[in-house]
Order: structure tokens, then sequence, then C-alpha cells
């Protein structure tokens, strides 16, 4: 099957199946409908294959029932197949790129620009809502936050109602967000637990973010509790050599411009590079593996708007 299921049909149902959206590529969907009418909200997970946290909140939320819901719940549980089956890190085994670097994606591109151009034009316009889950891949740490279209007030309410306090306003393109956002879509990016790792705490944070924004937009019962966001930009360095990573900060730590966030040495103890802040605030992820190569991500350093 190249092609969704219709939505929308009115007649409560919970459909499981997998679609070819490209000639080489077969991924698991589930549907669930309920018998009134309401919004669908596209849930994805797995952009990255080794973010076992949002993986498995995503096959969780596929267990829900339709007399649960108003509207419809259409998740894709696990994007990159491939690497989760894997275990490797960022990218698409197929072509060796970062899926959610490639948005809009194009329809003659390699793999994961086809899976992007296939979400924008085949899957996003579906939606009234899109939650991408993520979970800090094998090799980063992370402290919890949300990011969202920066200057989407729809978004920034959807981060709000997900309930995570700091929520990142992002720029930028070739993300899953910033494409869906570009369609009209409110759409977040919640990131919860890291290196890989998953537990009940973890998941069970992510899969109540989902059911939040669910009872905001009005698929669920109730009123979502809002939290009181913390907004801020995200400064990432990148590794400027291929060596040994050596952190001078851990998460949640405070920095000032100019200080030293960590240095990347040869195997033998000389420097290769020191990395110093550009931007006052505080560490929200960081790369936890003694091993870095040339333009890889270090920290993001989290600045209050």
């Amino acid at each position: 099957m190249t092609a969704l299921p219709a939505l929308r049909t009115g007649k409560p149902r919970s459909e499981l199946g997998h679609i070819k959206p490209t000639a080489e590529l077969e991924i698991p969907y589930a549907i669930i409908e309920g018998a009134e009418a309401g919004p669908c909200l596209l849930v994805t997970a797995g952009v990255h294959g080794s973010e076992y946290c949002s993986i498995e909140a995503a096959v969780r939320l596929m267990k829900t029932k339709p007399e649960e819901i108003r509207g419809t719940l259409l998740i894709l549980p696990i994007l990159n197949v491939e690497a989760f089956h894997r275990r490797n890190i960022y990218i698409m085994p197929q072509d060796g790129k970062n899926l959610n670097r490639m948005f809009p994606g194009k329809p003659d591109g390699t793999t994961s620009e086809q899976l992007a151009h296939w979400l924008v034009t085949e899957v996003f316009p579906k939606a009234d809502a899109y939650i991408d889950c993520h979970g800090g891949d094998l090799d980063e740490g992370l402290e919890p936050f949300t990011i969202f279209p920066a200057g989407c007030e729809k978004s920034q309410a959807l981060a709000a109602a997900f309930g995570i306090k700091i929520a990142v306003a992002a720029g930028g393109s070739g993300y899953t967000v910033d494409a869906s956002h570009k369609l009209g879509i409110p759409s977040i990016l919640p990131e919860v637990s890291g290196n890989g790792l998953w537990g009940e705490a973890t998941v069970t944070q992510m899969t109540d973010g989902i059911r939040r924004v669910m009872q905001h937009i009005g698929m669920l019962p109730g009123t979502a509790q809002v939290t009181k966001l913390d907004v801020v930009t995200m400064w990432v360095p990148t590794a400027s050599a291929k060596g040994l990573w050596y952190p001078a900060k851990d998460l949640g730590d405070r920095v000032i411009a100019g200080e030293v966030l960590g240095e990347i040495r040869d195997v033998f103890g000389g420097t290769l590079a020191t990395i110093r802040s550009e931007k006052a605030g505080f560490i929200l992820y960081r790369l936890t593996s003694l091993s870095v190569n040339e333009k890889e991500a270090l920290l993001g350093v989290g600045t209050p708007v």
C-alpha cells in the first residue's frame, strides 16, 4: 500500500498496518478514529531510530480505543525503521543523511529526501496538529524540552499544554516542525529522556504530554493543564576537529559568554580545540560519548528570550 487509508470517515475504528512511502521503505502506522467528528492529531516518532523513549510512547499510544476520543489519531511510530533495527544514530542508513534536516524533501531525491517529501505532501496536510516525538539519541544526554517554530502562537500553546517547562523557539529550516508550520499546522517536537534510554517515568511523561495536547485540541474530555513556559533560544556549537570530547559542563549548568564548555583532545592529551560559549544561558543537552567527529553537535546552550 502506497497511500494511507481515508481519514475522517465518521466510523469508529482502529486500523494497524504498513505503508510504502517509497519503493524501498515500509513503515508501520496506526489510525484510531472516534465516532464523533473532531480534529486530526498526527504523532510521529523514530525520526532518529535509536531514540527509544519516543518510539515506545508512540507504540503505547497506538492502544488508544476509538471510544476514548473525538476525531482521528494518526500515528507513525517508527519513521526510520532501518536505523531502529541497526541501532544507528542520527542518520537513515540508506543514504547516510539526517532525516530531520531534509524537509521539505525532494520527490526524486535520496531515501530520506523522498520520505520527507512524502510526509510533507501526503501526511502533514491531513493533520490539524502535529507532535514529532524525540528522545535523545544513544550519544546525547538532555534535560527535557519542547521545540516549537518561533513566532507561532498556536504551536507555543501546544508546548504549554504538553507540559515541559523549557520550550525552545526554533528558527531555521529542514526540520519536521518547520515544514509543518509552513503548511499552517501547529506543531511541537518534545525531547524526553536521553542516551536512547527508556523507562516507565520517561515514557509516561511523553504519553501524558500527548494526552494533554489531545485535551487542548478537543480530542479528549477535560481541560488541559497549561504550563507556564520558560522560552529560550538554543545555540549549538559543533566540533572543529575529530578526537576525544571532554565537556566542562553538565546538564543544567549555567554558563556565561566566553566560558569554556569543553575541549577536544587527541589520544595523547593534546588540545585540538577549546570550545567557548558564545551565549549566556544553561546546558540543555550535550554529547555524552568520548568519541567525537568533525561537525558533530557538542552541546545545546539555552538562552532565555
